[in-house]
């Protein structure tokens, strides 16, 4: 069974696992099959050519120490193929990009992204006023632009539209606060603090007129709605003196006043104080004035505006939708509308059949696939199936409460599965693969939201595991405006594609503005003074003529793009197998003698296997052995096992 975390209905998360414990001595072994180099058409792009290039590789299996290793690298994984984009070749150059979490800073829309979502769980979000600004694809959208503009362009409707709205709304609240002083007199009645037996009057709360507001001591509160039921009380018991005495006197407790003791002044101060006590009313002050049930709008009372930054009462204008009665809408929609429940769920992956349905919903929806596309066994392949052998906690500090693997993290909303984030947990980072989520909530973007909670994630487990630092969001391309969203998660390092050191995002950006693909870290050693001119890529050298600190013209962050990895599956993409050369590539980064090999089920070194091939099957398998050492490294060449079959 899965291990169910409760998320309080604001925003604090834990994570768990339900995975099982083991009793795993060592993390296993990489079996890899070099599938060559492969072209295919970019998704990204979208060239009708078949423009992007990268090298592939089916693992068998895989350590997760090995792939942390090859993520280091600029390799991803689809299923259990893995791919590393040809950077100085393909169409669309792709930049592994990581954050380290606890430098982590949130922009203005991350947290308004955050807020919306406790807004939703707190029942105080607008929910059908969001929907209707979600964002409709073609047709549908440029429909309802036009539709907006129409109503826009005639002010005498929006103006109509807005009084009638606003109309409605002070009728409600004026009837949920006439209820609660209904509501806190029969309290009053049934403690024997008011006489019973008698038919008091119904309260009527009505709204307080800008010219008739009273402010109080140095205007450090505004009345906004009143009410003068106390009085009408105070003269129904009045009227009722003589069967007060003769019916209900010995009812009335010692501590109750007697029924001429009942002053508007007295009933108005007891109403009130119950009515205080309401957890409804926070960010209101219920008083009593001179007989009066007054309801003040607290000057520093803080509310959340979707569109807005934090908004105090006192600073918003007398005049139009953004003034203090507009805030006191967002408090009667909390009145309305119930709190809503968040649970989530970590659990190793495995094909799960509500999962299914909601990926093949988000696919058809939001990326408009076809229905027939997107098969069960397709999903299977791309999210569920995966080569990283799972490793159980430890308790040591170097492996966190969950193990290390894959996982599927699910977001529940009120029992009904919203999201799904696929990700990787490895030795040194959490690895963010892929995230779908229910159409329906698209006004929440959950893709955001779902990349804040992994990277608080990382945060909370540095405790358990001391390695665990870093957040990978995958590929940035800087040429795709969809994927620009990933720098906002500052601040961020891009892999550089030559020489595999971190640059920061900051430094990357000018250059990747003029040319998509950059030996990064050259420029990042020239920044920091270091003598790198022999290492300088033409490239770069003509860079250095041009003005590298102007202006970003782009924007760095898409406001309504989610956190979507656009990766191929092996089986729809042509791998094509280098063959052209057989003797050599040319470029021999190290000696392949210690490459380890896996034939007929015997694992050996190339230089003890070496003997066993005639010399047209050796020179071409040193040829792709040499080619493997390149795309993976030396170190890694040894440590994974080559599988000929």
């Amino acid at each position: 069974m899965a291990g169910k975390m409760k998320k309080s209905e604001a925003s604090s998360s834990n994570w768990r696992s339900n995975s099982d414990s083991g009793n795993i001595n060592d993390r296993g072994e990489s079996v890899v099959v070099d599938c060559g180099k492969r072209r295919s058409s970019c998704g990204y792009c979208r060239s009708t050519g078949r423009t992007s290039f990268s090298h592939g590789l089916w693992a068998h299996s895989i350590t997760v120490d090995d792939y942390q290793d090859l993520l280091d690298r600029g390799w991803r994984r689809s299923g259990c193929f893995l791919y590393k984009p040809e950077m100085e070749k393909t169409c669309c150059p792709s930049y592994t990009i990581r954050l380290r979490a606890r430098d982590f800073v949130p922009n203005k829309e991350q947290l308004r992204v955050s807020r919306r979502i406790e807004r939703f769980l707190d029942g105080t979000l607008d929910v059908k006023q969001t929907v209707d600004h979600v964002e409709v694809p073609n047709t549908s959208k440029a429909r309802s632009i036009c539709a907006l503009h129409e109503v826009s362009s005639s002010a005498s409707k929006e103006s109509f539209s807005c009084n009638n709205e606003e109309t409605k709304m002070e009728e409600h609240i004026t009837h949920f606060f006439s209820n609660e002083i209904d509501n806190a007199v029969h309290t009053c009645v049934e403690s024997r603090e008011f006489p019973c037996g008698f038919e008091l009057p119904k309260a009527s709360v009505k709204k307080v007129a800008r010219a008739k507001r009273k402010l109080l001591v140095e205007g450090s509160e505004d009345l906004l709605y009143s009410s003068n039921i106390a009085f009408q009380i105070a003269a129904t018991l009045r009227r009722a003196l003589p069967a007060l005495k003769d019916v209900h006197q010995s009812s009335m407790p010692s501590h109750s006043p007697k029924g001429n003791d009942m002053s508007p002044k007295f009933i108005a101060e007891k109403l009130a104080s119950y009515l205080s006590q309401l957890p409804e009313t926070k960010g209101l002050s219920i008083r009593a004035c001179n007989g009066h049930i007054n309801f003040y709008s607290e000057e520093k009372q803080t509310y959340m505006d979707e569109d807005a930054e934090i908004v105090t009462i006192s600073e918003v204008s007398e005049t139009g939708s953004g003034g203090k009665d507009c805030r006191l809408k967002k408090f009667s929609e909390h009145l309305q509308v119930k709190r809503r429940r968040l649970d989530i769920y970590l659990k190793r992956s495995s094909f799960d059949p509500e999962e299914y349905a909601l990926y093949k919903r988000y696919q058809i929806k939001v990326h408009n696939d076809t229905p027939d596309h997107v098969t069960e066994s397709s999903y299977r392949r791309f999210l569920v199936e995966t080569p990283l052998i799972y490793v159980p906690p430890a308790g040591d500090g170097t492996v966190p409460p969950c193990g290390f693997g894959s996982f599927h993290q699910q977001y529940v909303i009120d029992g009904r599965l919203v999201a799904v984030g696929v990700i990787d947990i490895l030795p040194r980072c959490l690895s963010s693969k892929y995230l779908f989520w229910d159409p329906d909530y698209a006004f929440l973007s959950l893709g955001k939201y779902s990349a804040l909670q992994e990277i608080g994630w990382v945060k909370e487990n540095q405790a358990h595991c001391h390695s665990l630092q870093y957040y990978y969001l995958g590929y940035y391309i800087h040429s795709c405006s969809k994927m620009r969203y990933k720098a906002a998660y500052r601040p961020s390092e891009l892999l550089c594609p030559l020489r595999y050191q971190w640059v920061s995002f900051d430094i990357s950006r000018p250059l990747l503005d003029r040319k998509p693909y950059m030996v990064l870290s050259d420029f990042a050693n020239l920044q920091n003074g270091e003598s790198s001119q022999p290492f300088l890529s033409k490239s770069l050298l003509e860079l250095q003529h041009d003005d590298v600190g102007q202006e970003d013209r782009n924007d760095s962050f898409v406001d309504d793009e989610e956190m979507i990895e656009m990766e191929a599956e092996s089986s729809d993409d042509e791998l094509d197998q280098e063959t052209s050369n057989l003797t050599s590539d040319g470029i021999h980064d190290g000696d392949i003698a210690d490459i380890l090999i896996e034939l007929k089920g015997s694992r050996f070194r190339f230089r003890d296997l070496q003997r066993a091939f005639g010399p047209i099957e050796r020179s071409y398998l040193e040829s792709q052995l040499h080619r493997y050492q390149r795309v993976v490294g030396a170190e890694l060449s040894e440590r994974m096992v080559y599988s000929l079959g």
